[in-house]
């Protein structure tokens, strides 16, 4: 359960490895070349790795502009879920949004995934609203939950 991790930023070796993931991951998964482009064009992205003897487990995507920060996505390898690394892995971007000078954190999560929701209302995420409509794969409704760091 304790297994060690570390946790670096993203770099363009990583995509494959990170793609593999996404593809596991989700319905409508980015490609390759959108990671690309957060890791070469985006200067607002910082892509958090997460790792362990296995290789790469975990990613975790922010978008830093000025306080706020924007979760684009997490996942972990589906054979290496249940071990609490998507927690650890969030507490680590979390961290970094902080030490990088973000005062907010928000993402979206399915209204469906009470999983996900549950995990971050552990970390102290609240309910912001409800973006109606917008996963384009089912259209299902997105909650969309904010984290105060000062609060």
């Amino acid at each position: 359960m304790n297994e060690e991790v570390t946790f670096r930023k993203m770099t363009i070796a990583d995509i494959d490895a990170v793609y593999d993931i996404e593809t596991l991951s989700f319905s409508l998964p980015w490609t390759k070349e959108a990671f690309f482009y957060e890791m070469v064009e985006n200067q607002h992205a910082y892509y958090v790795i997460a790792e362990t003897d296995k290789g790469i487990v975990g990613y975790c995507g922010l978008w830093l502009v000025l306080d706020e920060c924007h979760v684009t996505n997490i996942a972990i390898r589906p054979d290496e879920r249940g071990k609490k690394l998507g927690e650890r892995l969030m507490k680590a971007a979390m961290e970094i949004a902080k030490e990088q000078g973000a005062i907010l954190m928000t993402l979206e999560a399915r209204v469906s995934n009470h999983v996900a929701q549950n995990l971050y209302r552990k970390l102290g995420f609240k309910n912001g609203g409800i973006r109606k409509r917008y996963y384009s794969d089912n259209y299902e409704d997105a909650l969309v939950m904010w984290v105060n760091f000062n609060e």
